[in-house]
């Protein structure tokens, strides 16, 4: 497989469709709604190229998609509150000397942290609900071949 890097190490839309196992629609899309950001770099008629660092961020949407199933609302909401913590950790690690500023911000990342946490709970709780009903129904067909065998 021939991978087209730009000169300044960048990749082409189709190139990092095959590195995270998509298509190169399901970027545009990702980047249409949001979940990617304005982050490829493109000037007007020419193709769209990417950093590894935004393959990287793609990789990460699509584990979490996979991985979670959520709807692309809530992987957006997923996805924002991440951004939103990054910037947040970017100005606490540059050293932030009021106390109160500290506050503000520690606070503002709990809250996005807690949306992040709400929603994977939700997810646990669903497939834990699945899980037990599956556990049921097994159980249910294990009595019946029970049932069935000679005494």
């Amino acid at each position: 497989m021939s991978t087209a890097v730009a000169p300044d190490g960048a990749l082409r839309i189709g190139d990092v469709a095959r590195l995270v196992g998509t298509t190169a629609r399901t970027i545009r899309y990702y980047e249409e709604i949001g979940l990617l950001g304005e982050h490829a770099t493109r000037q007007s008629g020419s193709h769209r190229v990417y950093s590894e660092a935004e393959v990287e961020h793609l990789r990460e949407v699509m584990r979490l998609r996979s991985l979670l199933g959520v709807s692309l609302d809530e992987l957006k909401t997923l996805v924002e509150a991440e951004e939103a913590r990054k910037v947040l950790r970017a100005e606490v690690q540059a050293g932030v000397e009021d106390p109160l500023r500290l506050h503000s911000l520690l606070t503002e990342a709990l809250g996005h942290l807690d949306d992040q946490l709400a929603l994977v709970r939700r997810r646990a709780s669903e497939l834990n609900g699945l899980q037990a009903d599956l556990e049921e129904r097994r159980g249910k067909v294990e009595d019946r071949l029970r049932a069935l065998q000679p005494r």
